[in-house]
C-alpha cells in the first residue's frame, strides 16, 4: 500500500479502452493527491484511435473473463448513470441473439447512388402477416424485423436487457480520457522507446519520441502501466501479446432498426458475389459466414466480419491498412439478409487489431510483472470495451493499494506467463 506521504509519478501507456479507464480509476482512486501523485498517458497516435474506436462496444454479464465480468458490467452502469452515458457514449440495455439465415444473391449492396440506377435493387418485400408469422415460428421477435422472412431459419436469445447492454466505444474511450484529464491526468502523444527498470530491480522513466515535433523526452516514473494493446509487446518485449487484424462497417439503414446485437451464421447461395468497385471481379467465399450486426442509437449499424493475420501489425494505428474488399465482403453478407442494411447507405469501412494473448491460459492479463512498479493491462481480445472500467480499476488498486481488492484475478496474472 501506497504511504498518504509517498510521491508516485505514474505513466499509463496506450491511449486505448483500458489505458483511458486506468487513467480514469488511478483519478478516482480515494489515495489520489494531485499535489503528490502525477498521472501521464502516452499514447502513439490519438486517443481510441485502434480497436477501442472501431469495435462493437457490446456489454454482456455472459462475456469473459468471469472474474472480472460482473464488477466491469456494473462500472458501467455506474459511470452511464454519473455522466450521462445515454447520450454521452450511447450506453443502453439490448437483446443478444443468434440468428440462423439462408442469404439471397446480392446484386447491389454498395453505393446508394449505384443502387437507385438499377430497378431492381429496391425492395419491394411488404412484409405481409403470412411472411412475418414464418419469421415468428422461426422464434424471431416481433421487433426484429429489420431481417427478410424468407431468409431466416432460426433464431435464439443469448442475453437480455438485464444481462446486455452496448456502449459507442469511440465516444465511451475518449469520454474516459476527458474525464481523467479534468482530474490533472496529462496525455502526450508520442512513441515509447524505452521502460527503464534498472535492469529489473524496478521503473526508474520512461523515455518517447513527441509525436508532432519528434524530439525524445525521458519522463521519471515510479509506476509504469503498460496497456497498449496489440503493441504491448513492442513496448514490453516479454509480454505475450500479438495482434489479429478485424474489419468492420456502419451503415445507416434504410429504416430505424431495434436496439439487438445479432450473431449470425449465414449459409450463402452458390456462386454468391459481384463485381464491386474495389475488385472489379467476383471473390470466392465460404459456404457459411458469421458477421455480427450490432444496432446503435440514431440509426446506426455496426458489421464486422472474422479476423485475419495476413498484414502484419504496422506501427501505429494510424498505419492500419483497410483492405476495401474485406469491408465489402461484411456489406454483401449482411445485405443478404436485410433490406434495411442493403438499401442502406454504407457511411464507414474500417479496421483495426485485437489484441490477444499467446499462452494457453487466454487473457487478459492484468496485474504486476515481478518487476517493481511495472503492471500489464492487455489482451482482452474482443472483450475490451466490456472489461475496461473493472480493470482500470483494478489497476488503480494495485498502484495505490499493492493488490486487487474489488476482484479475485489471480487466474489474470501476468506473472504466469512472463
Amino acid at each position: 500500500m501506497a504511504s498518504p506521504s509517498e510521491k508516485k509519478e505514474i505513466v499509463v501507456i496506450g491511449g486505448g479502452i483500458i489505458g483511458c479507464t486506468s487513467a480514469y480509476f488511478l483519478t478516482r482512486h480515494p489515495a489520489y493527491d494531485p499535489s503528490k501523485h502525477t498521472i501521464t498517458l502516452i499514447e502513439a497516435s490519438k486517443i481510441a484511435g485502434g480497436a477501442s474506436g472501431k469495435a462493437g462496444g457490446l456489454l454482456a454479464l455472459w462475456a469473459y473473463p468471469s472474474n472480472i465480468v460482473p464488477l466491469s458490467y456494473r462500472l458501467h452502469a455506474e459511470l452511464a448513470k454519473e455522466y450521462s452515458g445515454e447520450h454521452r457514449w450511447g450506453y443502453r440495455r439490448i437483446h443478444c441473439g443468434q440468428l440462423s439465415a439462408k442469404g439471397r444473391s446480392n446484386q447491389s449492396s454498395t453505393a446508394k447512388d449505384d443502387k437507385l440506377a438499377k430497378g431492381d435493387s429496391v425492395s419491394l418485400n411488404k412484409r405481409d402477416e403470412k411472411a412475418l408469422g414464418k419469421v415468428v415460428a422461426a422464434g424471431v421477435p416481433k421487433d426484429l424485423s429489420w431481417f427478410a422472412p424468407e431468409s431466416v431459419r432460426s433464431y435464439y436469445e443469448m442475453g437480455d436487457p438485464d444481462t446486455t447492454a452496448q456502449v459507442h466505444p469511440y465516444h465511451f474511450t475518449t469520454a474516459m480520457a476527458e474525464l481523467a484529464e479534468e482530474k490533472g491526468v496529462n496525455i502526450v502523444l508520442g512513441s515509447v522507446s524505452t521502460i527503464d527498470t534498472a535492469n529489473g530491480k524496478g521503473v526508474r522513466s520512461v523515455t518517447y519520441e513527441e509525436k508532432g515535433t519528434k524530439e525524445t523526452h525521458t519522463i521519471p516514473a515510479t509506476d509504469v502501466i503498460v496497456s497498449a494493446g496489440p503493441w504491448t509487446q513492442r513496448v514490453y518485449p516479454p509480454a505475450p501479446i500479438s495482434g489479429m487484424r478485424a474489419h468492420s462497417v456502419t451503415i445507416t439503414p434504410s429504416k430505424p432498426i431495434s436496439a439487438y446485437a445479432i450473431f449470425t451464421e449465414i449459409s450463402l447461395p452458390p456462386n454468391f458475389g459481384q463485381k464491386d468497385t474495389f475488385l472489379k471481379s467476383k471473390r470466392p467465399h465460404g459456404k457459411t459466414v458469421t458477421p455480427e450486426i450490432y444496432a446503435r442509437p440514431n440509426n446506426e449499424a455496426y458489421a464486422c466480419g472474422e479476423g485475419d493475420h495476413l498484414v502484419p501489425l504496422p506501427k501505429t494505428t494510424e498505419d492500419v491498412e483497410t483492405d476495401m474488399a474485406r469491408c465489402q465482403d461484411i456489406i454483401d453478407y449482411v445485405s443478404s439478409i436485410s433490406d434495411e442494411l442493403r438499401d442502406g447507405e454504407v457511411t464507414v469501412r474500417q479496421a483495426c487489431y485485437l489484441p490477444n494473448v499467446e499462452a494457453a491460459s487466454g487473457g487478459p492479463l492484468v496485474g504486476q510483472t515481478g518487476v517493481k512498479g511495472l503492471l500489464l493491462a492487455a489482451g482482452h481480445t474482443c472483450w475490451g470495451i466490456q472489461n475496461g472500467p473493472a480493470t482500470g480499476k483494478l489497476i488503480s488498486e494495485f498502484v495505490f493499494d499493492g493488490k486487487a481488492k474489488s476482484a479475485s484475478i489471480g487466474s489474470l496474472d501476468p506473472r504466469k506467463v512472463l
